[in-house]
């Protein structure tokens, strides 16, 4: 037992050595990081993310470590990959910490636009993420697959009745330690407090934080299910840490 636990570390190691892929992620950080920064390689890029556009700033509001960051980083059940992660930056992203983003990902930031990401969130495998104006995510913040996050409706609609043209973009703010259940829409002006879980295959699109901390909503559009419940992230907290840590 001694011994096959070192092993099985060092197996671990191997593998997320190979799932790497290292021209990208060299690529990634000399392109958006000052040279003593880059060669930390403070950002990985796993298997065959495509990247899009990266005319964009990357800035980390906390202590540099080797891959702190992720994209397209291993860390849910499902092992294989429909080769679909692209990464679009053509605005302001800022990382406060750990944060990885599985296989299969859009994430778009637009000129002009700002995102900010938490300390040891993630997003979901086959999330579409799209910030054209402001996306900002808490600590914490678990968005799982196959869910939407979008801070635009991308066309333009008109008030027939004023002859106004409606805002396209609003932004959009997860508090810390929220859990977005699979195949749900966050849509532009959605809002949360700390402590907030989404329920599955649900529809966001206004501000929930005077409902308060420790809630359930879901449906669509999502509305109050549940009160003072929440999710034991302080019993989970060592098992999401060990996965959103990259394994050297």
């Amino acid at each position: 037992m001694s011994l096959m636990t070192p092993l099985r570390k060092l197996r671990k190691r191997w593998k997320a050595f190979w799932y790497v892929n290292w021209i990208k992620t060299y690529y990634f950080n000399l392109k958006m990081f000052p040279f003593k920064t880059a060669m930390k390689l403070p950002v990985y890029i796993y298997g065959n993310y495509k990247l899009t556009n990266l005319c964009g700033t990357v800035r980390i509001e906390a202590p540099i470590k080797k891959g702190m960051i992720g994209f397209g980083h291993p860390f849910e059940v499902r092992t294989r990959s429909s080769g679909l992660g692209e990464i679009v930056l053509a605005g302001t992203l800022v990382f406060k910490g750990h944060v990885h983003i599985e296989r299969d990902v859009y994430f778009q930031v637009g000129y002009d636009a700002y995102c900010e990401i938490g300390n040891f969130s993630s997003l979901g495998s086959q999330v579409i993420f799209i910030c054209r104006e402001r996306i900002v995510l808490g600590d914490y913040v678990r968005v799982t697959y196959q869910t939407q996050v979008l801070d635009s409706i991308f066309h333009q609609l008109i008030d027939l009745k004023t002859n106004t043209k409606k805002p396209k973009t609003a932004p959009v703010e997860l508090g810390s330690y929220n859990w977005v259940g699979n195949r749900s829409t966050i849509m532009k002006g959605t809002k949360t407090s700390d402590y907030t879980t989404i329920g599955s295959n649900s529809l966001c699109n206004k501000d929930y934080s005077a409902l308060g901390n420790h809630i359930v909503i879901g449906g669509v559009p999502a509305k109050l299910l549940q009160t003072e419940v929440t999710r034991d992230w302080e019993g989970e907290q060592h098992i999401l840490d060990s996965l959103l840590v990259c394994k050297k």
